[in-house]
């Protein structure tokens, strides 16, 4: 689930960056690279468990789903919060730079 999760998330992440190239204000490829690269490392981590298991690789118990998938959401989630934070940090239009030497009249 972890690995479905991420390039379901990396796929999405991709269109939206594609639709904006080439201006990408909102810097959206950079949230495709963290996307893309949480789904190379979880399927590397998926050649190694199933080259453990076998094919108990295929037949996870419901919890073990439930449990992949909060951490697959928690992985998106925390890509979006990198994300976010760069383009605070970068702030490619300007707003927060307006925000914070906002004169009061």
């Amino acid at each position: 689930m972890t690995l479905l999760t991420t390039v379901f998330a990396a796929i999405i992440s991709t269109v939206v960056w594609y639709r904006g190239a080439p201006k990408s204000v909102m810097q959206v490829g950079i949230l495709c690279w963290i996307y893309w690269g949480a789904s190379i490392m979880w399927l590397v981590d998926a050649v190694f468990e199933y080259a453990e298991l076998h094919e108990k690789y295929f037949t996870p118990s419901p919890s073990d789903m439930l449990n992949d998938l909060y951490l697959g959401l928690s992985v998106v989630a925390l890509g979006l919060v990198i994300w976010i934070v760069v383009l605070l940090i970068k702030d490619p239009k300007g707003v927060v730079k307006a925000a914070l030497f906002k004169k009061k009249n």
